[in-house]
């Protein structure tokens, strides 16, 4: 298994110079522990197969960096150039052989001497050489059996030979002899690049390992995005590589680790690049020089080749997509006849492959940038000229590469015909990411005439609007605002479109209100889009802005709607509408979804329809209409996958994780969220409520320290930059982890930091989970009047309203505070209202939690009942992976005198973890000391250091140190 490197590695050696290699092997676990089983199986033969630069030498250092016990390590190199040197790589590995053979040479027949004039090392541990027989052949089986005599009185051995594609032929032959019939002690490991194997057989002819010998076939691929994200914090010592940077890391180098070395190297900031976002990164790593040992390669692979596969290669490198060898001759300009025999020596010489069936191009893209860069200007110019020509006569158009080629070979008028085409079908087909990029790159070119300029501009804010890159884009239409050749009547609909994107990013928001507040008043000739941008403005949960400065804008929405003929537009605006007036409980909204159409007849109005699905189905979230909530996502991500529009399928996810948390389908939930925060991170509205959910999910384990780091993302500390439904819940959730560990004041912090969130905005609906742990934090610290207060300002804010789990919360509240008074018939009575509610959204983990203050009110009057509630909640917390709550009922069972085992019995589980050795485990893990597991566990200190050992044993680790998550499974 690969392992992350652990805290406090540094990324720089001794001399201050950056790591470029990993300090732990990545994604190569289950190779490694092949080899580790076979080679003390002796006698073994063990082939690593594998392309250069994919990690074949490494698997061998960390073979032998392991504990071999009284083998012997015999090593030999394969070299590439030098003067022929028959059985070099065998007998250069003998020569550490000095040691053992001084102590076992006694036991050595006659024939072992032929080695003597081959190692004058040993000569003096072997018997005098015997007379020549005159004969080669008889010479060299006569070579072969003396190996094989040495080898087996050396004691255990080990023979490692790398690189057996450079062997010479000797070499090939002595090892095929070796690895046919090895001796009882020898365990053999050769490695090759079977595509610079002479004929492709590694050892010169067919092997197949005889019977009773241990026999491995390890073939090495390029790692995944995954692990190449994984080694590239490896060898950064970051934790925080984005995901994006990753996936273009991967597609630049293939996965071959040598590559991702390399280009690691070769960038100016690695260390601040691996946190880029898509856009970023692939601007940072297609900007980046190809490494030197790279082109140096490429240049000898080239030189190598014919002139004629030589051009083949450039045509190839300036095309830069796999193409078929006709279009690759085409461009080269080699005739019909040559382009077989050019393209046979490129694929022999290893420069180009064959990516697919009848397609050519290069094993990765660094591999294509050094091809690229031997051209000359004046070269390089005429093969995209050729490629233009080329692939203008292909159905469909290629616009995309046509338009790469136009603006590579200086053509202004094609670059901007193509790009702009290239654009409009990325949009068309929903790859806002090609269309902005496109448009960024013709916007920033100085000779595309004022004329053109507002068109491009706006169709930028347009594309950009549907897609997930918000941050190039926006910086686009700033530098647009300021430049001469943009009109003024484009100015206020760059200025929208600006502060649309901006709304999404985090720190943007007040910026975003007043950004749009200047366009909707220079948008007086187009009312269209005054009201998107009204629309807009009436959405409430947006930042500290209190209730009442949205409705001015939400009335204003209302009439636009009112008086459009167009039904986009008019869908668009009910989508704002009718989810903002939801979100703050407005009973007139589900009353009326029958406003909204079943069926759209063009793309555009399928997008609004989507997005109006998806903004009710996270209001319905938000005030507790789950069932429908889900209902609405669910046909909101079907219209919203049909027309292509991510940014509403990047909502809508979120939205459903935010719903699992609340609804209690929790498994796989964190995985699921871990991901989409990795592909939405620079999204704020939905990295924020993915944080929320997280950080709620470390919260119910107990797991406090990873908690609270989410949470602080979620807006709690700059509410006014916040989604201010997430930044509430946020409040509560940290409140509830400070709570959850006696931190009283702290708790009352973040629970007044909440309390005025809710004050501000004046939506009560929105208290639903920071009113029970607001109520419980006052009341914990004296201040009842305080809870006392919040209690009638949220029962008067939600009088009225629509928000179902806004009622439940309530009912919790105030048993919250009958049960602080004494008055503990009357706590039961409002818990089970509360538990009833809850139960009926669904909404089963906060029922679990009412359930169980219920249970301990009931304690002093009905003890069995009391017992069976509590019984009863220590499944229901399994089941849902709440483990710390689960922990704390079992708590409370012991100290009634009951007891509640694992729900999955006491059975024995020999080597296996039981249930509480998992949850033991997985806090080990985190870093977590045995006091604090205590806690968490409502266990002894003492009991938690014999589950650890345990754990320990069972995992096969000595130290908690080596513990990592991905033991645990």
């Amino acid at each position: 298994m690969s392992r992350t490197p652990r805290p406090g590695v540094r990324r720089q050696d001794a001399t201050g110079l950056m790591r470029t290699s990993s300090p732990v092997l990545v994604g190569r676990g289950d190779q490694l522990g092949a080899l580790l089983a076979a080679v003390p199986r002796q006698p073994a033969v063990i082939m690593i197969e594998g392309e250069a630069g994919v990690g074949k030498s490494r698997l061998v250092r960390e073979l032998l960096d392991s504990e071999l016990g009284p083998m012997a390590v015999l090593m030999g190199y394969c070299q590439p150039v030098g003067e022929p040197f028959p059985y070099g790589a065998v007998l250069e590995a003998l020569r550490d052989a000095t040691d053992r053979l001084a102590r076992n040479h006694p036991r050595l027949s006659p024939v072992a001497g032929v080695i003597g004039p081959l190692l004058p090392e040993l000569a003096e541990y072997l018997p005098e050489p015997p007379a020549p027989t005159g004969d080669p052949r008889t010479e060299r089986h006569r070579l072969f059996r003396a190996m094989r005599e040495l080898i087996s009185v050396l004691g255990p051995v080990l023979l490692v030979v790398e690189d057996l594609h450079w062997a010479d032929d000797g070499s090939r032959q002595l090892l095929r002899f070796l690895m046919g019939d090895p001796p009882a002690n020898l365990s053999i490991v050769v490695t090759y690049r079977r595509e610079d194997v002479p004929g492709g057989v590694p050892l010169g002819s067919a092997y197949r390992p005889p019977s009773g010998i241990t026999s491995v076939l390890l073939e090495l691929g390029p790692l995944d995005v995954d692990e190449v994200r994984a080694l590239t914090s490896a060898i950064l010592d970051e934790e925080a590589v984005s995901a994006e940077f990753a996936t273009k890391l991967h597609e630049r180098t293939a996965g071959i680790p040598f590559v991702v070395e390399e280009t690691l190297r070769a960038l100016r900031n690695p260390a601040g690049a691996v946190h880029a976002d898509g856009a970023t990164a692939r601007r940072l790593l297609d900007n980046v020089d190809v490494p030197v040992l790279l082109r140096d390669a490429m240049a000898e692979r080239l030189a190598a080749l014919p002139t004629t596969a030589t051009r083949l290669a450039q045509a190839a490198a300036v095309l830069g997509v796999p193409a078929p060898a006709e279009l690759l001759g085409e461009v080269a300009a080699i005739g019909e006849s040559r382009v077989r025999a050019a393209l046979t020596h490129a694929l022999t010489g290893h420069v180009l492959h064959e990516v697919d069936s009848g397609r050519y191009g290069f094993r990765h893209a660094l591999a294509q940038q050094a091809v690229y860069d031997t051209l000359s200007g004046p070269d390089r110019q005429q093969l995209h000229n050729r490629a233009i020509e080329a692939l203008d006569q292909v159905e469909p158009r290629p616009l995309v590469q046509l338009a790469e080629h136009s603006e590579r070979a200086g053509r202004t008028a094609a670059w901007l015909h193509y790009g702009e085409a290239a654009a409009d079908r990325a949009a068309e087909i929903g790859d806002a990411g090609t269309g902005t990029a496109l448009l960024q790159r013709l916007l920033v070119e100085p000779t595309v005439p004022a004329a053109d300029v507002d068109r491009l501009a706006i169709k930028l804010g347009q594309v950009a609007h549907l897609g997930l890159d918000q941050h190039d884009p926006t910086e686009a239409l700033e530098r647009l605002l300021s430049d001469r050749r943009l009109s003024t009547p484009a100015r206020g609909e760059v200025r929208l479109y600006r502060g649309l994107l901006l709304v999404r990013q985090a720190g943007g928001v007040e910026e975003a209100r007043s950004e749009i507040e200047m366009a909707i008043a220079d948008l007086t000739e187009r009312p269209d889009l005054a009201a998107k941008g009204a629309a807009v403005l009436g959405q409430p949960f947006m930042g500290m802005t209190p209730m009442r400065e949205f409705e001015p804008w939400l009335a204003r929405t209302d009439r636009y709607r009112e008086a459009t003929d167009d039904n986009e537009l008019r869908i668009s605006l009910m989508a704002n509408e009718m989810g903002s007036k939801l979100h703050t409980g407005d009973p007139s909204v589900l009353a009326n979804l029958d406003r909204l159409p079943d069926t759209v007849s063009t793309p555009g109005e399928q997008r609004q329809l989507a997005r109006a699905h998806c903004n009710l189905a996270d209001a319905c979230t938000s005030t507790g209409h789950f069932r429908l909530a889900n209902d609405l996502l669910r046909s909101g991500l079907r219209y919203a996958a049909e027309c292509g529009a991510p940014f509403v399928v990047s909502t809508a996810r979120a939205t459903k994780a935010r719903l699992d948390w609340l609804t209690g389908e929790w498994d796989g939930l964190a995985e699921r969220a871990g991901r989409l925060l990795d592909e939405y991170r620079d999204l704020f509205p939905v990295a924020s409520e993915l944080c929320l959910v997280l950080g709620s999910l470390a919260m119910a384990r107990g797991e406090w320290a990873e908690a609270t780091s989410y949470l602080t993302e979620t807006g709690a500390f700059v509410p006014e930059e916040s989604i201010a439904p997430v930044a509430i819940a946020g409040c509560a959730a940290l409140a509830t982890t400070m709570l959850s560990q006696d931190e009283v004041t702290r708790a009352c912090v973040d629970v007044d930091r909440g309390v005025g969130i809710l004050r501000t905005k004046g939506v009560w609906a929105w208290a639903t989970e920071l009113g029970p742990v607001a109520v419980a934090a006052f009341l914990a610290a004296g201040r009842e009047m305080d809870a006392e207060n919040l209690i009638e300002d949220v029962a008067a804010g939600i009088e009225g309203r629509d928000a179902p789990m806004s009622v439940a919360a309530l009912a919790q509240c105030r048993g919250r505070l009958a049960e602080a008074r004494g008055q503990l018939d009357v706590a039961v009575s409002h818990y089970r209202e509360a538990v009833d509610r809850y139960e009926r959204l669904p909404a089963p983990y906060f029922a679990a939690l009412v359930a169980e203050r219920e249970a301990i009110c009931l304690l002093p009057s009905d003890n069995d009942k009391a017992t069976e509630i509590l019984s009863t909640l220590v499944d229901t917390f399994d089941t849902l992976g709440a483990t710390r709550d689960a922990a704390r009922c079992r708590h409370l069972l012991r100290g009634m005198g009951g007891g509640k085992p694992s729900r999955r019995g006491r059975r024995g589980y020999g080597n296996e973890l039981s249930p509480r050795e998992q949850e033991v485990a997985r806090l080990l893990a985190a870093g977590h000391t045995n006091r604090e597991i205590a806690d968490v566990l409502f266990l002894s200190p003492r009991t938690v250091e014999q589950h650890a050992a345990r754990v320990l044993r069972k995992l096969g680790v000595s130290s908690r140190a080596e513990l990592q998550a991905e033991d645990l499974g």
